[in-house]
């Protein structure tokens, strides 16, 4: 996919505005570290409070995952979790607008070398990555350490569109981006020998997934970890990252590979995958990404957990 290139066109005084806002996050970025932990803190409290409908899937959410923990209990890490996607915003203007060199020194890497391996031997790797709320800047610490490829979406909003990809490709000169319905494309990196980023841990449907179990529930999950590995000969070598607020650093670490993927099982790889996943998000549930809607997908005969959706009416043509 070719680099984002500036048009004029993204001047239009439509846009204006949009690129006020990136202005003022780009300022905003510049501040000292401890001065953004504390406005995203903040800006979090106001989402606990304004964002009813995000609020209550994460409450759904917590209570499906850890019924074991006191109602007082889980409206503590809820507190905390809402903090911490605030705190994201700030990350996302640091990945986007602080510079490698500052950057750099925010994070320590472990593990590396289970991402090393393959590549030494020209074997391609499906890097499996995790919602948690540090995603966009632990792609930035990613980028940095190893050249990895991802996977990308366009945004509706053309200038915001410009600005993401550039936020997100300025830290891997030798990485590339894939059209999320590329499959060919990453199937090609694949094959050369490239780490390509992959997250399986969302609910997209069960037309291309399987009800796995996580934490006990049957959730839609994809089988695309398990079909790269196999088509692409890859690896599956997972990672995540941990935001140490009391030090203000970060931590990467790359696990080694899920040998036992692909086990020509599709149903086995999911349960795998889901095994894996559910583990990190109890060791760091507060940082998890619980505001989506992850069991929106039920069995056949089974109730929803989630309140409908309010559908936006339509404005009829005049």
């Amino acid at each position: 996919m070719q680099k984002p290139h500036f048009r004029v066109a993204l001047l239009h005084p439509r846009y204006w505005l949009t690129w006020a806002l990136f202005g003022f996050w780009f300022l905003v970025a510049q501040l000292p570290y401890r001065w953004q932990m504390a406005i995203g803190r903040g800006i979090g409290s106001l989402m606990l409070r304004l964002a009813s409908s995000r609020r209550r899937i994460a409450e759904r959410n917590l209570a499906l995952c850890f019924p074991e923990l006191s109602d007082s209990e889980r409206a503590q890490l809820l507190r905390q979790n809402f903090a911490s996607n605030g705190i994201a915003l700030m990350e996302t203007g640091m990945a986007w607008f602080r510079s490698s060199r500052w950057l750099r020194k925010r994070f320590t890497i472990e593990g590396l070398e289970h991402l090393q391996a393959p590549a030494a031997r020209g074997q391609g790797v499906v890097m499996m990555a995790m919602h948690f709320t540090t995603l966009e800047i632990g792609a930035a610490f990613m980028a940095m350490s190893h050249p990895v490829d991802g996977m990308y979406r366009p945004h509706k909003n053309p200038v915001y569109d410009y600005m993401q990809r550039k936020g997100r490709e300025r830290h891997g000169e030798d990485s590339d981006v894939f059209q999320r319905k590329d499959v060919r494309g990453m199937m090609r990196a694949l094959k050369n020998g490239r780490a390509v980023w992959y997250a399986p841990d969302q609910d997209y449907g069960i037309k291309q997934g399987v009800f796995a179990p996580l934490f006990g529930i049957p959730a839609a999950t994809v089988t695309g970890t398990s079909r790269f590995a196999r088509a692409g000969r890859a690896q599956v070598v997972p990672y995540t990252v941990t935001r140490l607020e009391d030090q203000g650093r970060y931590l990467v670490q790359v696990y080694p590979p899920i040998d036992e993927i692909p086990s020509g099982d599709e149903l086995r790889d999911a349960e795998l995958v889901n095994q894996f996943v559910e583990a990190r998000m109890r060791e760091n549930p507060s940082q998890y990404m619980w505001v989506h809607r992850r069991f929106k997908t039920r069995p056949e005969g089974e109730a929803p957990y989630y309140e409908p959706r309010k559908r936006r009416r339509k404005k009829r043509k005049k």
